[in-house]
This record gives C-alpha cells, sequence and structure tokens, in this order.
C-alpha cells in the first residue's frame, strides 16, 4: 500500500488559478479512473481491494488544472482538487470526517490563491450551512454553487414538459429533499407555476417553515416526512435530498410521471421500478465555449454521454469567474430567491453556459424508435426523445 500511495506524490505544476473546484467521485470505478490518470500510464491500474484500501490515506490535493472558455471570447484557468471522500463514506457517521477533508481541500484552494471556490456534490452539503467551518481567509470567497444547481434543474423542468405537451400550471409537483439548499429553492421558483406542491423532507419543523413561507405567497402546499403518502399523487417530481448512495423509491408513482435526479449521488436506486415514467438527471449544464484538462482528465471527471457537460454546483464558480464577479454568490442554507436563480442562469447563459442535454440511467437520448423498443423490452426509464443540441438553447 506505501508504494502504491507514494507513485501519487506527483504533482500538478501551479498556477494562478481564477477558481477551484472541490469535489468527490461517487463511484469507487471513478476513483479508480482518478487514481490511474494520477498514477501515470507507466503504472499498471491497482486492485479494486487496493484502492479501497488506500484511497482513505491519500488527503485532498490539485488533481489538474481546468481552462474554461466562454463564447464572448474570454477564457480562465481554474483547479481542479479532489478531497478523495470514499464513496462508501458518505453516511452520517463519516461527518465529521468528511468535513474535515473539505476544510483540507478548502485551505489547498487557498494556498493556490484561487479567487473564488466551487463546492461541488457532499462537499456542498456539508458546509452549507456551515461555512463558519471554512478555514480563515482573505482573498478566497466559497459558493456552494447551489443557485446555478436550481436554475439547471428549473429549465430542465420546464423544457421536459413542453417537449412532452404538459402544462405545467396544472401540474401536482413534488420535492424530495425540499427543506434542503436546492430543494427548497426549486420549491420557490417553481411553486408559483404550479397548481400544487408536495413537499417531503425529514425534518418536520423546516417542512412546517418552508411550507408556511410558499402559502403566504399563495401557493397551494401540503407537506410530509412520510414520502409514500405523496408518490402517487405528483406528476412531476424532483429528487434533491442529501443521500449517500442512489436507494430512494418512489413508490406508487404516476405512469406518466417526469421524475427529475438532481442528486450527487443519484437519488433513484437502480431497482426503482417506475414503468412508462420519464426520468432525467438535472442540474447539469454544458460549457459551449468548451473545456480543457491538464492532465487530461476527460471521460474521467467528466463522466457523462456529451462534452463539457458539469454539475451546475461546479459551474456556478466558472461562471462568475468569467463574468469577474469574485463573490460567495450562493452561501447558507434556504437563502435561495427567485431573483438570485434568475441573476446566475442570466450570468451563466451569456457565457455559453446553457442546460445539458438530457440523460438518464440508461444512456444518451435516443430516437423514438430506440425509445419504442426500450420499452418494449421492459427498460426501467423510458428514454427520451432524441432533440440537438443546438435546438435546446
Amino acid at each position: 500500500m506505501g508504494d502504491s500511495a507514494a507513485s501519487l506524490a506527483r504533482r500538478v505544476p501551479p498556477i494562478d488559478p481564477d477558481f477551484a473546484l472541490i469535489g468527490h467521485q461517487e463511484s469507487w470505478s471513478a476513483a479508480a479512473d482518478v487514481l490511474t490518470v494520477l498514477r501515470g500510464p507507466e503504472h499498471t491500474p491497482l486492485p479494486d481491494d487496493e484502492i479501497k484500501d488506500i484511497l482513505p490515506w491519500i488527503p485532498p490535493r490539485v488533481v489538474c488544472h481546468v481552462e474554461v472558455g466562454s463564447i464572448t471570447g474570454a477564457k480562465v484557468r481554474g483547479i481542479y482538487i479532489d478531497s478523495f471522500i470514499p464513496p462508501d463514506r458518505l453516511e452520517a457517521p463519516y461527518v465529521h470526517e468528511n468535513i474535515t477533508r473539505v476544510r483540507a481541500a478548502a485551505s489547498c484552494a487557498i494556498k493556490a490563491g484561487a479567487k473564488i471556490v466551487s463546492l461541488g456534490g457532499f462537499s456542498s452539503i456539508l458546509i452549507e450551512g456551515n461555512f463558519n467551518l471554512l478555514p480563515e481567509r482573505q482573498d478566497t470567497v466559497f459558493t456552494t454553487g447551489n443557485s446555478l444547481t436550481v436554475a439547471l434543474i428549473v429549465q430542465g423542468i420546464k423544457e421536459m414538459c413542453a417537449r412532452e405537451g404538459r402544462n405545467l400550471r396544472k401540474s401536482t409537483l413534488l420535492i424530495v429533499g425540499a427543506t434542503g439548499d436546492v430543494g427548497s429553492g426549486c420549491a420557490r421558483c417553481l411553486g408559483p407555476i404550479v397548481r400544487r406542491v408536495l413537499l417531503n423532507a425529514r425534518n418536520v419543523e423546516r417542512l412546517r417553515r418552508l411550507g408556511a413561507e410558499l402559502r403566504a405567497e399563495g401557493v397551494e402546499v401540503e407537506i410530509a416526512t412520510d414520502l409514500q403518502q405523496f408518490s402517487a399523487e405528483a406528476d412531476v417530481v424532483i429528487c434533491a435530498a442529501s443521500l449517500a448512495s442512489p436507494k430512494l423509491r418512489l413508490g406508487r408513482i404516476s405512469p406518466d410521471a417526469l421524475v427529475c435526479d438532481a442528486g450527487y449521488p443519484k437519488n433513484l436506486s437502480p431497482i426503482a421500478g417506475m414503468p412508462g415514467a420519464t426520468v432525467f438527471f438535472g442540474g447539469l449544464g454544458q460549457v459551449t465555449g468548451g473545456m480543457r484538462f491538464t492532465p487530461d482528465f476527460r471521460g474521467v471527471l467528466n463522466r457523462h454521454p456529451f462534452p463539457d457537460v458539469v454539475h451546475g454546483c461546479l459551474l456556478e464558480g466558472m461562471a462568475l469567474a468569467l463574468e469577474g464577479r469574485f463573490e460567495p454568490f450562493s452561501q447558507g442554507r434556504g437563502c435561495i430567491t427567485r431573483e438570485r436563480v434568475e441573476e446566475i442562469e442570466t450570468i451563466a447563459s451569456r457565457h455559453g453556459i446553457h442546460l445539458a442535454p438530457f440523460y438518464n440511467a440508461d444512456g444518451p437520448v435516443e430516437d423514438e424508435t430506440s425509445m419504442l423498443a426500450g420499452i418494449a423490452e421492459g427498460s426501467v426509464f423510458r428514454v427520451i426523445e432524441k432533440r440537438p443540441w443546438a435546438q435546446m438553447r
């Protein structure tokens, strides 16, 4: 194990970064791919059991440089810092250990001189209500990136409803994980434009407060900690729960429901049977001005079926850096407003960061023929009709 860990000691040459991204891998296969690139082509890939042994001992570190282009012609440079949180240690018993890792990753970003830092995945969840836990800093600001994540989820819901001829204003919207930063932001943005909102989360007091806030704006709201109480009533669902692994089952869901899985890791269990439901992964954007990784982590850090697709939480820091706005745009829990979502959406769009093409657990979108074949074969998730990216902007 010592030799394997030592082989990771090679350093990415320092740069003067405009931004930093803090993330972690959601699966052991993704972690293995990162370690393979870091160790270099001269080393054979590590066996699975050795990866699980050494990963908890790897400290957070800069993995690569990231260059991002804008459609305006501007470019910014940043660094990706992996916190190396083991994929099987995202549960509550490891929360203090993981916060320590995020703090160490934040220290790396501060030491590197990054002007703005985006917190990705569980890094965002751990810190969104605890910004005081981050190291002291002078010229580095941090954002959870949740405002742009919400913007992309809302865009995706609206686009999918338009594609399928759904009237969003007549829909019943269920938000799972409604009291989190992303869930509550989606509730504030979509609540006023749907017929009814169903809020589900574990903390009943937070549910009551959010429900009262929405009712004060004229939104018809119901709350419940029991997901099964709501699942059959919704025709549009947003899954934004803070889950350590894909284990959510919606139960008796409407066969024609539209489901957005916006979790990282994903919320929906691979065996969540929802025949006929349209499922897509939400909160994702595409950098149309292009991205470049050094060393080349394309296809490793960008594990999507389309090029230059990134989670909204990380994209927010990139967009703000391209805009020259080095400010803590998204901080705290429950602070996301419609106005802030519209503002970050405008900033991102100005630099060519748009809603990513749709895909789900079956892979990229496919044409109608493939969709019908998939349904005939009993596919768990319905495949979505193909539509060129250029037509989606």
